[in-house]
Parts: C-alpha cells; structure tokens; sequence
C-alpha cells in the first residue's frame, strides 16, 4: 500500500505531498518527501533565486533517472494561492508560468516531481528586459569540470576589470554557472549581445581553453561559454535546484575564494542542508544595489567589435532569423554545398 499523503505546514500554507515515499533517487534511496525537504531546509536561498521570476517546470514523474517533462504553463487545477506571470514565446504562443514569491510555491512544484527549476533572467515587472547577465561555463567533451574552474577563474578576472561582480554557482553537473545582477533597462537581444562580447573577451585571453562556436563540429575539446543562454525565452537551472542524477547534486552558490577547491559533488541534497544552515545563503547580498553592474560598460565591448568588423552569432534554431546574424548553416554542410 502506498504511504498516506503527507501535509505540512509552508509559512501558513499546507502543502500536500503525495506519494511521500516514492524512491527519486534510486541509488540514494531519496524519496519526493525528501526533496520537498530538502527545499524547505534551503528555503530562503531558493525564494530568493526564484523570486517573481517566470519559472518552467522540470518535472520527472518517475524520479531523476526518468523521462524529463518540460512545463512551462502552470497547471489548471491548482491552489487559489499560487502566483502565476504570462510570458510570450519566439512562435508568438503565451504561457502562464509559476512565479514564486514564498517557499509554499516551492513545495508545491516539488509534489509535483519539480526537481529543478528554470527560472528567466527578467522578472514579473517587465520580463521584457532582463536583470541578470548569465555566464554559462560549459565543457565540452574531452574537457570537465577541472577545466570550467581554470575558466571561471578568468571569467571573475575580466569581471573585476569591468567593476562587475559575478555571483558564481556550480551547475551541478561539468558546469558553472555566473550571475551578475543589471539595471532593467535593457532588451533580450542587448544584453544577449553584451554576454558574446564577454565571452569573446574570455575565448581571447584562453585560446588554447575556451571557444564560443556555436556548432559543435567546431568546438573541439574546449570549454564552451554558451552566450545564448541569454537569448529569450532561454533558461538554466536556478541556484539550490537538485539536478536529475542519480547523486542528486545540486546547483550549488559558492563563493569565489572556494573555487580551486571544490567539485561538483561536493553539493548534493543530502549536504546542502548542513551547509545552509552554517553559512546561510552565500548569494544573499546578490540583489543589493551595489551589487548591480553597469551594462553599458560591456556595451562599448559591442560598439569596439562591430567596429573591427566582428558581428552577431547565430541565435538558437527555434529563433526567427535575427537582424545581424550569420547564416544558420552548419559548416559542414556549407563547404558541401560549395
């Protein structure tokens, strides 16, 4: 027989969890109650990571080893208190996508099977225009997670020269992940531009590392600095989501004197809490005021690129064609039409 339902109480909202003892991380032997759990011992620094952002659902019904199912409209039938934001899509569609503003939001996606969020970079306000710049350091094959930290060591080089501060996380896989909070000001399409023109900046003082080809073909075995992970509509796992692997590691905060040392499994579901309650949340200063980078600054990187000639890069394919950008076209498949 399975487990009764569980309810509990998330700041003054009850939260059902069904299912409680459904296994989600076989080799662990973790339960969904124990993800629920594990959300409300990191309760502030998920809020806050989350806060009045549309957020999409990756939920897995059959745990983290299980088919992915990627939501971004909330469901119909759901609690009365639960805060949604409409977000519009490349293809013109809109969704009503989960915005949180407390912890019983959390919980109730992870009933769900939530086990990570994919937060946008903008906000309830106008997610239009973007307050975060993200930095995605991303290893491609022959390269891992010993080589995303050589890079995000350059990567906090070049943003202390601009006066930025990066706000740096694991990704909880080979990656790394860097925030950095901006005024509002901006389109999708300019700060996306401003995210190429750092990464450029970091391919060129690693060149032998680092590459921002967008086609893999051409990749080799570097780190990638994926820039279009500032495109529209484009999104990576929030600080504090559990990741689905077997290990449950987690998108980890950390703060930039721990880079050398640590390693993407330091951080899972079962050591998070401990953590948390040690040091709290690492990114708790991440939305002061002076905390917010200049965008303009890496603005005149674009207008000092596109002046030597150096121009757009290719969008996503589910993108329109974009003003600016080079043919869509595989290398490969051009010298073979040639």
């Amino acid at each position: 027989m399975p487990a009764p339902d569980v309810e509990l109480d998330v700041g003054g909202r009850t939260v059902r969890v069904t299912n409680p003892d459904k296994v989600f991380f076989r080799t662990r032997g973790e339960t969904k109650l124990d993800l629920v759990r594990y959300y409300l011992a990191v309760g502030e620094g998920i809020v806050r990571a989350l806060y009045e952002r549309p957020t999409q659902l990756k939920r897995h019904p059959d745990g983290a080893e299980g088919e992915a199912i990627y939501q971004k409209r909330v469901p119909a039938k759901r609690p009365e208190w639960i805060e949604t934001v409409r977000v519009t899509f490349p293809s013109g569609r809109t969704a009503d996508e989960l915005c949180v503003t407390e912890l019983a939001h959390v919980a109730w996606a992870a009933n769900l099977a939530t086990i990570d969020f994919h937060p946008w970079p903008s906000r309830r306000a106008d997610v239009e225009r973007p307050d975060e710049l993200r930095i995605d350091i991303d290893p491609q094959p022959g390269t891992g997670f010993a080589e995303a930290k050589r890079v995000a060591a350059v990567v906090r080089e070049t943003l202390a020269e601009l006066g930025f501060t990066g706000w740096p996380k694991t990704s909880g896989n080979r990656g790394i992940h860097v925030a950095c909070r901006i005024e509002p000001r901006f389109g999708f399409r300019e700060v996306r531009r401003c995210a190429l023109a750092f990464a450029r900046e970091v391919e060129r003082r690693l060149p032998d590392l680092v590459t921002t080809a967008w086609w893999k073909e051409e990749r080799g075995a570097k780190v990638f600095i994926d820039y279009n992970q500032n495109a529209r509509d484009r999104t990576i796992a929030s600080a504090y989501s559990v990741r689905a692997r077997p290990d449950a590691t987690v998108s980890a905060p950390f703060r930039w004197d721990e880079l050398d040392d640590l390693e993407t499994e330091d951080f899972t579901m079962a050591t998070m809490p401990a953590r948390f309650a040690k040091l709290g949340d690492v990114h708790a200063g991440i939305d002061d005021p002076a905390s917010v980078c200049d965008l303009r600054r890496l603005l005149e990187w674009v207008e000092r690129e596109e002046a030597a000639g150096i121009g757009e890069a290719p969008y996503p394919p589910n993108f329109p064609k974009m003003p600016g950008e080079p043919k869509r076209v595989q290398p490969s498949r051009t010298k073979k039409d040639e």
